[in-house]
């Protein structure tokens, strides 16, 4: 598999739009911050000795509790202030990057195939880690660039990526690189720029063998395809996947993998040189949580961006008609508003989620540090509650309600996302989509979205 992001087209960048990428870093100081307000950056100097003294930190820490509202300014400050100045080796360098943009260490997910523009890197014994939190992805190859992706795109680059060269120490910044639309704007994001996860059929190299063909991975679908050219540490019973394997090439271009090979493993010791990383893991649950993650941004930010083009366009031509434009007797903008609204609700009530037939076992820490930001209702219950025994989450609607690129969608797209999110939870919804959610939980996510003012 393969994690890939991206951001708006140029035609879009006139709006606060989100768009993420899993790829590379710097900072546009004149961006706003979006969504509620986190914690500031702590001094380069603390953040480095906390790095050194506390490998893995407390279990909750303040950082995670409390993440920026805005991760790139937060980071590209640091590194101007000499985050990477002193002598740190590298895991301690990216653990302070990590630490500066709130993201958890125990969201560690690793992909050995070569999916990415370091691939000369990239290997089974030399795999990329991929880190994330709720607003942005930071991706790593032992000896290579730190990339770094978010929600929002850079005006210069129309893409949120950028990269960090560790090597450069007190001159580290966030550079911005364009160059990852390349890969992260065709058919697998719908045509425009976007993120997406694949599982492929790697050789021992971590080659894809193209001709055996792959999967674009999301919530719906079957653990049976996915993470080929993933590591995968976990349970998931008799419920096989394509993890942590390798294969060769048959004569007619096809290959195989033996699912229950590579499934129900917990150390990836004897595969590769594991010290060469933070975590000593490729949790399951982190890349179930991933993989849904990265639709619903595309959902968001390709709505969004759909929405913006149409307004304008359709306020230019009555401007050119000399007509009064009046939004909501536009019917050509309305219908667009009203078909991302429906695909963007049906994916953050996890419409088309793959039942799980056996419960999922995952790190406990990724767990705890998943959910420090948790956002609760008075009777103590969140969006980022976890079921793992026959779905992800126990309340179905999606936590990234609570994420930059759902606060800055277009007014007129969130508007009506709410109201049909609204209409589907006091049941007004049509049962053939919406089926899936019973009266209780139904009324369970209203309250939560309610008192953790979504709705």
């Amino acid at each position: 598999m393969s994690f890939y992001t991206t951001c708006p087209r140029l035609l879009a960048l006139a709006l606060i739009l989100p768009l993420a990428g899993a790829a590379l870093v710097s900072c546009s100081e004149g961006k706003k911050p979006a969504g509620p307000q986190g914690a500031e950056p702590e001094a380069p100097a603390q953040i480095a000795a906390e790095t050194q003294a506390q490998p893995n930190g407390p279990t909750q820490p303040e950082h995670l509790v409390n993440p920026p509202a805005d991760p790139r300014k937060a980071l590209s400050q640091a590194l101007d202030a000499g985050l990477l100045a002193s002598d740190l080796s590298e895991n301690d360098k990216l653990r302070a990057v990590l630490r500066v943009a709130g993201v958890p260490e125990a969201s560690q997910v690793l992909v050995f195939s070569k999916t990415s523009l370091q691939l000369k890197l990239i290997s089974p014994s030399n795999p990329r880690a991929i880190y994330f939190n709720d607003n942005c992805y930071i991706g790593y190859v032992p000896g290579g660039l730190v990339e770094y992706g978010d929600a929002d795109p850079d005006p210069t680059i129309g893409s949120g990526m950028f990269a960090i060269d560790l090597r450069e120490k007190d001159q580290a910044a966030l550079t911005p690189d364009g160059s990852c639309l390349s890969c992260h704007d065709g058919a697998r994001t719908n045509g425009r720029p976007g993120f997406f996860i694949r599982s492929v059929f790697p050789n021992p190299e971590g080659h894809v063998i193209t001709s055996a063909g792959s999967t674009t991975v999301g919530h719906d679908t079957p653990l049976a395809k996915r993470w080929g050219g993933w590591y995968v540490t976990g349970n998931s019973g008799t419920t096989h996947h394509r993890g942590n394997q390798v294969t060769i090439e048959h004569p007619n271009g096809d290959a195989h993998i033996d699912n229950a090979l590579g499934s129900n493993i917990d150390d990836l010791s004897h595969r590769f040189n594991v010290n060469r990383y933070l975590q000593p893991t490729s949790d399951i649950v982190a890349l179930m949580v991933l993989e849904h993650q990265v639709q619903m941004h595309n959902r968001l930010t390709q709505g969004s961006a759909v929405v913006h083009e149409q307004y304008e366009r359709s306020r230019s031509l009555a401007e050119y008609l000399e007509e009064e434009f009046e939004p909501s007797r536009n019917q050509t903008l309305q219908r667009v508003i009203n078909s991302n609204a429906k695909r963007i609700v049906k994916h953050l009530l996890f419409c088309e989620e793959v039942a799980l037939a056996e419960p999922i076992a995952g790190s406990d820490l990724f767990v705890e540090q998943f959910q420090a930001n948790r956002k609760a209702d008075r009777h103590g219950r969140s969006l980022k509650d976890f079921d793992l025994q026959t779905k992800i989450f126990k309340y179905r609607c999606s936590y990234m309600v609570y994420s930059h690129a759902y606060t800055l969608m277009h007014p007129l797209l969130k508007e009506a996302v709410s109201q049909k999110l609204q209409d589907v939870l006091e049941g007004r919804g049509d049962p053939s989509v919406y089926g899936h959610l019973e009266a209780a939980e139904r009324q369970a996510i209203l309250e939560i979205l309610q008192e953790t003012n979504v709705l």
